[in-house]
């Protein structure tokens, strides 16, 4: 299956610009519907705002749609729209809104403050990979734990647990199409010291930051 990434969940932040207000709000989306319905819903919230721009990206039929609201064209809904197409971030609504301050920010300084404020969003959101990923349950004294700990890191591996007995027992997710060679990375370098026992498949999304 095709891999991709989205927000993990909601994100939202808040900065102040030459006195203008700026809210970023990020959510994951699976849907336009669902898209329309958190633009009608932030709309509705911040109706005394000035602008209300968005930007969202349907994965499904290949759906990407954006607005300026009023703000000089160019200027606020496609750099909001560029911050999620430059990370290939999928299922994706973001709207910013602005109450004015009485200050004009110029082109520029538009480009600049709607952009800030949907990145400040999505890091506040996290980014999660769709993917199918092996679960893998890894058992290794403890003298191989930290050459363990690397190998997984090299293979970007999502450990999920670990627990310290008698030997170290180690949880970890791995994208499916590099499970093997991680298996068989393993097994080289640990010389019997380690084994890995695959505990099944799922196709999920994972934070990976």
């Amino acid at each position: 299956m095709t891999s991709y990434l989205v927000p993990s969940g909601e994100g939202k932040a808040e900065f102040t610009e030459k006195h203008s207000r700026f809210i970023g709000h990020v959510w994951r989306t699976d849907t336009e519907e669902e898209a329309l319905e958190f633009l009608r819903e932030t709309r509705e919230k911040h109706r005394d705002a000035t602008h209300n721009v968005y930007a969202y990206i349907i994965r499904e039929n290949n759906i990407t749609r954006y607005s300026d609201d009023g703000e000089p064209s160019g200027t606020s809904g496609m750099p909001t729209l560029n911050v999620f197409t430059s990370e290939e971030i999928k299922n994706v609504c973001c709207v910013v809104t602005r109450y004015f301050g009485g200050t004009l920010l110029g082109t520029g300084g538009l480009v600049h403050a709607y952009s800030k404020a949907a990145k400040m969003a999505l890091d506040a959101a996290g980014i999660s990979m769709m993917a199918e990923w092996r679960k893998l349950c890894i058992s290794c004294d403890y003298s191989f734990f930290e050459r363990t700990k690397r190998i997984l890191e090299e293979s970007e591996a999502v450990i999920q647990n670990s627990n310290f007995g008698t030997n170290v027992s180690v949880e970890a997710l791995v994208r499916a199409d590099r499970a093997e060679a991680f298996t068989q990375k393993l097994t080289d370098a640990s010389n019997g010291r380690a084994s890995v026992t695959d505990a099944g498949g799922v196709f999920q999304a994972v934070r990976i930051r």
